[in-house]
């Protein structure tokens, strides 16, 4: 497709303003609707770093499939552009992939032919693979020792090299997803029995991933030695459930029991119904990513032990303490601030408001904007409430800045409805490294913090004043205990610190993810 804007289907090369001459219109979307397929260079309506992944697994109900599809919207946020569910009984398979939302995707009459008491599911956001039905997960293969579905969470460093190989030695690959890389190495494995295969093939990738496996008498979870994904394990009755976040069994009825270690190789045999506890590496340094507790699990959620909102509100307050400001009002930008929002305003004693409103409605829309609306199309996602900020001193909280476009925006947008100083403060350090696990964010020269001082980035977003919370401060905040470096998580994108190898830039273009 060209780079133009699309109308059903149909491309607009160039569109005339009012008064205006012909302008080409820059890519927006890359299909038919918004968001439907996103390159990691797209701006879009809204700055911010994109979710990666979400996968959620069942064994031992009977309702699989309808667990699996309530699980997936409780993980809906981790990824928006393909859906899938594979099931089975102990003998067939069977599985429905669809692009777009999980609600889109999924109706009574396909949720009604995935019959079967042991399921894998998966949302998938694109971080550099193509945005395409083949690349919809789970993945589902033939092998020599029958089927075999794949759903993963992450981003594997080494996949392109490994790909490479591969097809030099005869391997042919259907995707651009590197989760086809480890079916490939699953079948070309020495072992026969599928956890063997599976373990001797987790010892060659690195990279971080929460996987899940499925053969017609197996389920098999595993989580990279770092840690780095989020991975949980949860039950309802007898049944055992596995998700990106814990949030996920709330929503089914289920109940969290406790994180999958890193390393760690849980085995579910549906012969036997037995689960059996198991690893396929020793933990290594352990490098939980300190994005989910920023930005990207949700509020409800729990990982490590440490709830998300709380982590959030410890680290508004910790910044309050580092940045205070005079001010009359203090203001999150929704939805991910907002808990941020609430700790600065508890410690500072300046009152909350929902000095922005975020509209719900227009993540996904066939009605292409106009130029105007696309030149400040911020405001199409939120609204400044005039009454609450208008003449006011306001501190505008926000849980990162990628580019700076969108800070820019959201600072003028209060101005115009008549705040009087804008000051704002962001929940985290300076976003200055592209993330190589599975967060799909733009190349470093195009991260405003690894180009600009926070001086400059402050003249930049046009506010009267910028603070980052400091990394010791984000450690504290989020509250995990231990000794380790960094406490256990990875903090790469600020510090440039990466707990395992990692390509090049430049040569990431494989088309992995």
């Amino acid at each position: 497709m060209s780079d133009e804007l699309r109308v059903g289907g149909q491309g607009l090369g160039n569109i005339k303003g009012k008064g205006a001459s012909s302008v080409k219109v820059p890519k927006l979307w890359t299909g038919d609707y918004y968001n439907e397929g996103v390159g990691s260079s797209h701006d879009g309506l809204f700055d911010k770093l994109r979710e990666e992944c979400g996968v959620f697994g069942v064994f031992g109900h009977s309702e699989a499939a309808s667990l699996s599809y309530y699980g997936l919207h409780a993980l809906q946020h981790r990824g928006q552009e393909s859906a899938g569910i594979c099931v089975t009984g102990g003998d067939s398979f069977n599985y429905h992939r669809g692009m777009g939302l999980v609600k889109e995707v999924f109706n009574n009459e396909n949720l009604g032919t995935l019959v079967g008491t042991n399921a894998i599911a998966h949302v998938r956001y694109s971080t550099s693979g193509e945005s395409k039905l083949a690349n919809a997960q789970p993945l589902v293969f033939k092998y020599r020792e029958g089927d075999l579905a794949i759903a993963t969470n992450g981003n594997l460093t080494n996949a392109p090299a490994i790909k490479r190989q591969l097809e030099k030695e005869g391997s042919i690959f259907q995707t651009t997803s590197d989760t086809e890389v480890v079916a490939h190495l699953i079948a070309r494995s020495k072992h026969d029995d599928i956890v063997s295969a599976v373990k001797e093939t987790l010892l060659k990738v690195e990279g971080a991933y929460a996987f899940l496996f499925m053969t017609k008498d197996k389920l098999i979870a595993a989580r990279d030695p770092y840690g780095l994904r989020p991975f949980v394990m949860g039950r309802l009755g007898t049944a055992k459930l596995f998700a990106s976040e814990s949030c996920a069994f709330d929503t089914v009825g289920g109940q969290y029991y406790r994180d999958i270690e890193p390393g760690e190789l849980l085995v579910m045999d549906l012969k036997t119904g037995t689960l059996t506890e198991d690893r396929f590496s020793p933990i290594k340094q352990r490098a939980i990513c300190a994005m989910e507790y920023i930005y990207f699990a949700r509020p409800d959620s729990d990982i490590d032990s440490t709830n998300i909102h709380s982590a959030r509100k410890r680290m508004g307050r910790q910044l309050a303490i580092e940045s205070f400001v005079d001010a009359d009002v203090v203001t999150g930008v929704p939805d991910s601030s907002i808990s941020a929002a609430i700790g600065y305003a508890e410690q500072t004693g300046i009152p909350y408001e929902l000095g922005l409103i975020k509209n719900r409605y227009t993540g996904r829309t066939f009605i292409q904007p106009s130029q105007e609306l696309r030149e400040q199309g911020v405001k199409m996602k939120l609204s400044a409430v005039r009454s609450i900020v208008e003449g006011k001193r306001v501190v505008m909280i926000d849980d990162s800045i990628v580019r700076g476009t969108t800070s820019l925006r959201i600072v003028n947008l209060l101005r115009e409805a008549g705040a009087s100083e804008v000051h704002v403060r962001i929940s985290s350090p300076p976003f200055q490294n592209p993330c190589f696990y599975g967060i799909d964010t733009p190349s470093r020269k195009e991260l405003i913090a690894a180009v600009k001082s926070v001086e400059e980035i402050r003249q930049a977003i046009n506010a009267d004043s910028l603070h980052f919370l400091s990394k010791e401060g984000l450690l504290t905040a989020i509250g995990r205990p231990g000794g380790e470096y960094n406490r256990g998580h990875c903090t790469a994108c600020f510090d440039n610190h990466y707990p395992t190898p990692v390509p090049d830039e430049a040569a990431l273009s494989c088309g992995c993810d």
